[in-house]
């Protein structure tokens, strides 16, 4: 493949800071820090060398799209996101272009090209597409050039479409996603200094920020989530529109923000991209429970800074994990958001959270409803937050069988997330005090894995199930059967695997005990 003819130097605004070539340096000045501009340089250079090498594979599928639209006299370009990750060295199944044909036309030729095509975004000027390309299975979205207005009320655009590619590129969010590669002729388009912007690790948005913001509110919660995805520092002026305009977001439905939210919490490090949403105020609309936590800390420091604490949890929580688990991230987060509602300075000096736990496990459960997360990861996250604290204690020595065998049970299929969600609770600076707990929490887990191999911990039930319960007592279904059944797991909990004969034993004992037994 010839190189992708990336320009050395950019037609965008700031293209005069383009640096001069620097002379060689002798040996004696080889230590001489590297010169701001040339840095950037390399980075240029650099992501430039990653881009050609992303797009390698599906470049035959490029050019060849390229062609059917020219051949049909119609203009097309591969933009935002793939073009981004190119040249950050990542490559992409899902590849979006941009055209000047209309979407009847457009969808007239991907019918032809593609093995599938698709048209649910045809309102606003997409078309779909997949098409196999040897191991690669590729889906396209190809939109028309757009040139939108924007009620104020609303952030769904009214869609009018262009026939520029330049004026496309300069309703885009930021940037580093307003950069495009013309097809089939491979030249690279940039006329707001995107790929300079990637380079130097910034983000920044086409037009005034204010504007874009206007626009589309939703923005300002994928800056946050650039941030830590891509670990973008985010411009000030864009900062400062955040800062000002951060309750508009409240026109955005909350299934959008929560998509947002999602990205951000799954990205290799969350907390740059929560830090903006609370230093911009955003979280006061989009997570309230977050920026609560900056409790005020007391002339005496008689307790931790609890938001500090829950970033870390978390950043700890990350690093434990096998891959990016939503619920475990969410449930590090906001375990400690009953803290606020629950803080009291006790006579002695002391402060304390009592019953924190439960309280906010119902303010979890009630923001992500709230967020529109779905049922089974409401549940998981405000268990989790319920339990967090349960392991605190177990170092005194005064856990028994029982009480491991009721920290499985109670976790159910939460137990390996409660593992990593208790240990990342830890963020102590007491070495010692680290140490201790580390130590006491692999016993627990070495107690819990010997009870498993030697009860099946991992289904534990009655000696005796519901229809030997029911030829026991002589009863048929009802309520008796559920009272017998719960007698004979509590006594299992206690007391391990009873064995068939003495288990029969017990239900006999307390079928004589209860009041059918004693009215007959």
């Amino acid at each position: 493949m010839d190189p992708v003819p990336f320009p050395e130097q950019s037609s965008a605004p700031h293209a005069e800071q383009q640096p001069e070539p620097q002379p060689a340096q002798r040996p004696e000045q080889q230590r001489v820090p590297l010169d701001p501009r040339d840095a950037l340089q390399a980075a240029l250079e650099d992501a430039r060398r990653r881009a050609v090498d992303a797009l390698t594979p599906v470049m035959p599928l490029l050019t060849d799209l390229g062609r059917v639209f020219e051949d049909a006299g119609h203009e097309l370009a591969l933009v935002g996101g793939p073009v981004r990750d190119a040249f950050l060295g990542r490559s992409s199944a899902d590849l979006d272009f941009t055209t000047d044909a209309h979407p009847d036309a457009t969808a007239a030729l991907l019918k032809r090209w593609g093995d599938a095509h698709w048209e649910i975004g045809r309102d606003f000027g997409t078309i779909g597409a997949r098409k196999r390309l040897g191991d690669l299975d590729v889906v396209v979205e190809v939109t028309t050039y757009r040139a939108e207005s924007y009620d104020a009320s609303s952030r769904k655009p009214e869609v009018s479409y262009g026939s520029d590619l330049v004026a496309d590129l300069s309703r885009r969010d930021f940037t580093v996603n307003a950069m495009a590669l013309r097809l089939p002729s491979l030249d690279f388009a940039d006329p707001h200094d995107g790929l300079r912007d990637l380079a130097a690790g910034l983000l920044r948005t086409p037009g005034s920020p204010e504007s874009s913001f206007s626009d589309d509110p939703l923005r300002m919660m994928r800056a946050a989530r650039f941030a830590a995805q891509l670990g973008l520092h985010v411009a000030p002026p864009v900062v400062a529109a955040m800062t000002g305009m951060a309750g508009r977001i409240a026109i955005v439905s909350a299934e959008r923000v929560r998509t947002e939210l999602e990205k951000l919490l799954l990205a290799p490090d969350p907390v740059p991209g929560l830090r903006l949403l609370v230093d911009t105020g955003l979280a006061d609309h989009v997570l309230p429970e977050l920026p609560a936590l900056r409790l005020e800390i007391d002339e005496h420091h008689r307790h931790k800074d609890v938001y500090e604490h829950s970033l870390t949890v978390l950043r700890q929580a990350v690093a434990l994990e096998e891959q990016p688990d939503l619920v475990l991230r969410l449930a590090a987060l906001l375990h400690d958001i009953g803290k606020p509602a629950t803080r009291r300075f006790e006579a002695g000096g002391g402060v304390s959270f009592h019953h924190h736990e439960l309280v906010g496990a119902k303010l979890v459960a009630k923001r992500l409803r709230a967020l529109r997360f779905d049922k089974d990861t409401v549940k998981a996250v405000a268990r989790l937050t319920e339990l967090h604290l349960r392991f605190h204690g177990y170092g005194d020595g005064d856990w028994t069988d029982s009480a491991v065998r009721r920290y499985v049970t109670d976790a159910g299929p939460l137990l390996q997330r409660l593992h990593k969600l208790t240990r990342s609770d830890c963020t102590t600076r007491n070495q010692r005090k680290a140490q201790r707990l580390s130590a006491a929490y692999d016993d627990l887990e070495r107690r819990i894995e010997r009870l498993k191999r030697e009860e099946e911990l991992d289904a534990i039930r009655p000696d005796l199930d519901g229809t030997q319960i029911m030829g026991l007592l002589g009863v048929g279904p009802g309520p008796v059967v559920g009272r017998a059944y719960k007698h004979l797991l509590a006594l299992r909990m206690e007391r391990g695997p009873l064995g068939e004969e003495a288990a029969v034993a017990e239900l006999r004992s307390w079928w004589a005990q209860q009041p059918e037994q004693r009215a007959g």
